[in-house]
């Protein structure tokens, strides 16, 4: 009887740890992407990317705008997001404790995959007389808020120039609001970080006689030489209406996310963004889905690959 009993109990905890590893292999997972203010490519792309990879009961995944990179690395740290977009320099000065994130290391910061090159634009009203950074000094210039990837490019930009937000009337304003100062004229310049064409500057354009300011000589050189994150960038004149051709820098983008992800989960998310057949809808969303190839997906990676995009990455053939 006591060896019927042993074998009952041997059972049912078999049933119930069957059941228990049945439910978590069939649970839906939930995971959100960090992306940036709905004039930019971040989100464009992310809510593209958010519906290319969601399997309605196995995996559902949303974009959710924000004020940008140093928001979503601020939110994938405090367990307010599983991913986000963000500025490659950003993501590694947010893993090693550096620069903004001085002090305050992420060691479960992850890389899922390189998206593309983000351009510094800095956008003047043609009418203002504004022909270099330089000339931005007195100015009212819009520098994005806190949280957001271009206000720290700004910051960096206006240094290498010799110049400080004090040295400007400086707005702490997102670019839609920026954009419809200027239109009312009540704005003279503007910075914005992204993958070129903006569809925010592509609109101001067609109602706004605008330029862009070049980023070149010895304050470019002062900045690629203090990070090797800055790449050179032209923005061609077919870009956006009217607006000539202008060299300025570029930084890469990343899908990041926290370790604490699960393999399986971003084995998933990896696997969906580079299946077949190739991503239309994406290169439907924004031009620069056409950086999003394996070929891509880990050059320069400043950070460690989480473990699930590595598997998917070594069955591909891309990872040795």
């Amino acid at each position: 009887m006591q060896g019927i009993w042993k074998l009952f109990l041997s059972t049912m905890l078999g049933l119930l740890t069957l059941l228990g590893l049945s439910g978590s292999l069939h649970a839906e997972q939930f995971v959100r992407i960090g992306t940036g203010g709905p004039a930019g490519t971040y989100y464009a792309l992310g809510s593209a990317i958010a519906q290319r990879v969601t399997f309605p009961g196995k995996l559902i995944v949303t974009s959710q705008a924000s004020y940008g990179s140093v928001a979503n690395l601020d939110g994938i740290a405090h367990g307010a997001m599983e991913s986000g977009f963000a500025q490659a320099e950003l993501a590694s000065w947010a893993y090693k404790g550096t620069g903004i994130f001085e002090g305050k290391p992420n060691t479960d910061l992850r890389l899922i995959t390189q998206l593309y090159p983000e351009s510094i634009h800095v956008v003047v009203r043609k009418n203002t007389g504004i022909k270099s950074i330089a000339d931005l000094k007195g100015k009212r210039v819009g520098l994005d808020e806190v949280g957001s990837g271009t206000l720290i490019s700004a910051r960096r930009v206006l240094a290498a120039y010799g110049l400080k937000e004090t040295d400007l009337q400086a707005a702490f304003i997102k670019a839609p609001l920026a954009s419809e100062k200027m239109k009312e004229g009540t704005l003279d310049a503007f910075f914005f970080v992204g993958g070129a064409p903006v569809q925010l500057i592509a609109e101001l354009a067609t109602h706004t006689s605008i330029a862009l300011l070049p980023i070149e000589g010895a304050p470019a050189q002062i900045l690629r030489a203090s990070s090797s994150f800055w790449s050179p960038k032209i923005i061609t004149a077919s870009t956006y209406k009217n607006v000539e051709a202008v060299s300025t820098l570029s930084v890469l983008a990343q899908w990041v996310c926290s370790a604490k992800v699960s393999p399986e989960t971003v084995y998933q998310l990896t696997k969906a963004l580079y299946s077949e057949p190739p991503p239309k809808a994406l290169q439907e969303a924004h031009v620069q889905a056409q950086w999003l190839t394996l070929q891509h997906a880990m050059k320069d990676a400043a950070i460690p690959i989480h473990s699930g995009a590595e598997r998917f990455y070594r069955e591909a053939g891309v990872w040795k």
